[in-house]
């Protein structure tokens, strides 16, 4: 069986139960990072707290941590509807990934939408 997270370093993004918010953020460990969101539901002092962000909606592996905050930035700026494109392009039911197995697609952005 494949490894689930097999890079060193993820761009993701999640969102609530009823998919109104996202989420951008970049780890190490996406399964940990995702634990963390988790936990710290309904905790006021963090965005992905206060409306509740801990379903993976979407993912990319980096061998370099660079890249991953390079896209992560590059992410954050664009308006909601191009982030669901580029959720919809390797998601398109938008299932919650987070127990998921292994969700392969490369994982390289030069393939993705900018």
């Amino acid at each position: 069986m494949p490894e689930k997270y097999p890079f060193p370093f993820y761009f993701y993004i999640i969102t609530n139960q009823n998919k109104t918010v996202l989420y951008c953020g970049m780890t190490n460990n996406l399964e940990a990072r995702l634990k963390e969101h988790e936990d710290a539901e309904g905790e006021w002092k963090t965005f992905a707290g206060r409306y509740n962000c801990h379903y993976l909606l979407y993912y990319e592996g980096f061998d370099f941590v660079m890249d991953a905050i390079r896209r992560e930035k590059e992410v954050k700026k664009w308006r909601r509807l191009k982030k669901e494109l580029l959720i919809d392009r390797l998601n398109p039911e938008r299932r919650f990934l987070n127990d998921a197995e292994a969700f392969d697609h490369g994982g390289k952005s030069s393939e993705f939408v900018s």
